[in-house]
């Protein structure tokens, strides 16, 4: 159940508030009045009763409860003069008094997309290659530049429909002029490519970013898409303003295998994927979408590995593994330049925490945050994401 009145929304099972649309952040015994109230507004519901429910058996005064109904009051845009969401009726208690429209709760993890804001101002445009690839990018948005790097099997139309990725699309372009492109062998790009390394793609956001006619600009990289990012601000330091790496690595599999067991258990998880995609076995994909998801249901899995098979071919996924396992940048990492933020999700199970700690390690004065989440890619309706967006926007907007 869903609570909407005025401008607000409350979801008691994701404990969320919002307010015109935006997270507020309320202490529990303040958000469980709120419930409570709303739950009961048939009637009024007297002190007692409150301090019953949300204290139990400890004994508080009255004073503490006028405290959290003061705060509660303050969350949703009320206050005790003019009482129009929660009345006093003095003498009894409390009354939620406002319209509410209660609405059944999306499941967590929902297949649907979010509503997005920015999709009617995206454009895509091409540009080619000196190795005569055709590259897909586009604008979207509106506001100072921000520049994403390409990541793991994107699609510049089809992320908007996505319940995945639309969020991420969506929120990195408000109040900003999102760039960002298909990588090589992916989407609206050329598919039919000889060159996959790190190389030729440090060298299509050189080439799309000089499309746009960009001069300085923020960067972000997703995933290996963090890789790309380190490497051309290390090759362009006076282009750079602020880097954001989410969900990266310093090294790929292969590369950060430390024993004799974690280099064979790489190897083997590259050999039996190069021969579940080849094969194109679902049961693999289900699999490989649960290291991605691990905390998102099925159907969001589903809709994971529909989004990978209408992106590229099979016989470039098994080409795109092969080279993120041997991708590394730690090397150049300490010379990054620019301010730096780098946010993970603390129960990563595709790219372990560990590798955000060595990315924070390496690159000077960088800021590591971690979200709450298992999901490498964080979705729209988990409490991490607020958090998330809330510090990019936050350190984007630093000097």
């Amino acid at each position: 159940m869903v609570y909407r009145f005025g401008d607000c929304e409350l979801d008691p099972r994701r404990r969320e508030l919002r307010r015109s649309g935006q997270a507020v952040h309320v202490e529990p015994q303040v958000f469980e009045v709120l419930v409570y109230l709303l739950g009961h507004r048939d009637r009024v519901v007297t002190k007692a009763e409150l301090l019953d429910e949300i204290w139990g058996d400890r004994f508080v005064s009255e004073s503490a409860l006028t405290s959290r109904l003061k705060a509660a009051r303050q969350a949703i845009g009320d206050d005790g003069r003019s009482q129009h969401l929660i009345a006093t009726a003095h003498g009894r208690g409390y009354r939620f008094a406002g319209a509410v429209v209660d609405d059944a709760a999306e499941p967590l993890g929902s297949a649907v997309p979010p509503l997005v804001r920015h999709r009617d101002t995206q454009e895509i445009r091409y540009c080619r290659s000196p190795d005569d690839v055709s590259i897909a990018y586009a604008c979207s948005g509106a506001g100072p530049p921000l520049v994403k790097a390409a990541n793991w099997l994107t699609h510049l139309d089809l992320e908007w429909q996505s319940p995945i990725w639309a969020h991420w699309i969506d929120a990195l372009s408000h109040a900003r002029r999102l760039v960002r492109y298909d990588e090589r062998g992916c989407g609206l790009s050329d598919w039919e490519v000889t060159d996959f390394s790190l190389d030729a793609w440090v060298e299509d956001l050189e080439l799309v970013v000089d499309s746009v006619g960009l001069d300085r600009f923020p960067l972000v990289g997703l995933s290996q898409g963090g890789a790309v990012a380190v490497e051309y601000a290390v090759r362009h330091p006076d282009r750079v303003t602020h880097l954001v790496l989410v969900g990266a690595y310093a090294r790929g599999r292969l590369r950060r295998a430390a024993t004799e067991e974690e280099r064979d258990e790489a190897d083997l998880d590259l050999r039996v994927g190069r021969v579940a995609w080849r094969r194109d076995d679902p049961a693999y994909r289900q699999v490989f979408a649960a290291q991605f998801l691990p905390e998102a249901p099925r159907l969001l899995w589903d809709a994971f590995n529909e989004m990978q098979r209408a992106t590229t071919s099979t016989e470039n996924v098994v080409r795109f593994l092969d080279t993120f396992a041997q991708l590394d940048v730690s090397a150049i990492a300490p010379q990054v330049a620019c301010p730096t933020l780098i946010v993970h999700a603390r129960r990563d199970r595709r790219v372990p925490e560990s590798q955000a700690r060595e990315l924070a390690a390496l690159i000077p004065d960088s800021v590591l945050h971690l979200v709450d989440s298992g999901n490498h890619i964080v979705l729209h309706d988990e409490p991490a994401w607020p958090d998330l967006v809330h510090r990019i926007d936050a350190f984007l907007s630093t000097g």
